[in-house]
């Protein structure tokens, strides 16, 4: 079965593509040439995920994926939520992002966080959200240079290392996003 991402983002697909079966194939919107991003507008993670899949489900006519995610820290109200990428500055840089929660949460001792992935998926004009959480902390500093975004100061519950250093191969057995595919991908099998 053919799925759209609604995502220019390789390590977005790359994630996707580890955790899917065979049957399934992806392909993003760099494959099909797109080469404009959709304003993410919505106040929500499912507000986002279903805005960029009925767009390009409508221009494509393809079965479409599309996902929001987000790291949601408690002690800034859950900032940076739906601003993730774009922290910083609409520049979206992840390294400046980084920079401003660890400057942020300087001195703060509770440092509990979580990721958060909304999938919507529009099957023949049908729409269906999936959600995948992971709970973690905030590094005191960046450590690793694997995966992307915040994964070198998050560090999953029950680990003592960040995303940054476990790597793709952990992260997409534990992540968020993984949760959320594994129950979009349940429900392709039913």
């Amino acid at each position: 079965m053919l799925l759209l991402l609604a995502s220019h983002n390789p390590n977005k697909k790359r994630e996707i593509e580890a955790t899917l079966p065979a049957e399934f194939e992806i392909k993003d919107l760099n494959d099909l040439g797109f080469d404009h991003e959709i304003e993410e507008t919505g106040k929500t993670f499912e507000e986002n995920a279903l805005l960029k899949a009925r767009y390009f489900y409508n221009a494509t006519g393809l079965n479409c994926i599309a996902e929001d995610s987000g790291l949601e820290i408690i002690a800034l109200n859950k900032e940076p939520g739906v601003y993730s990428a774009r922290y910083a500055g609409l520049h979206r840089n992840d390294q400046d992002n980084i920079n401003m929660v660890l400057f942020k949460m300087k001195g703060m001792q509770e440092r509990d966080a979580s990721f958060r992935t909304l999938i919507a998926c529009i099957l023949n004009g049908s729409e269906y959200l999936f959600e995948g959480i992971v709970e973690g902390s905030i590094a005191l500093q960046p450590s690793g240079t694997l995966g992307f975004g915040y994964d070198p100061i998050f560090i999953p519950k029950g680990y003592t290392k960040t995303f940054g250093e476990l790597g793709i191969e952990v992260k997409s057995k534990i992540s968020h996003r993984s949760k959320a595919i594994e129950k979009l991908i349940a429900f392709l099998k039913n």
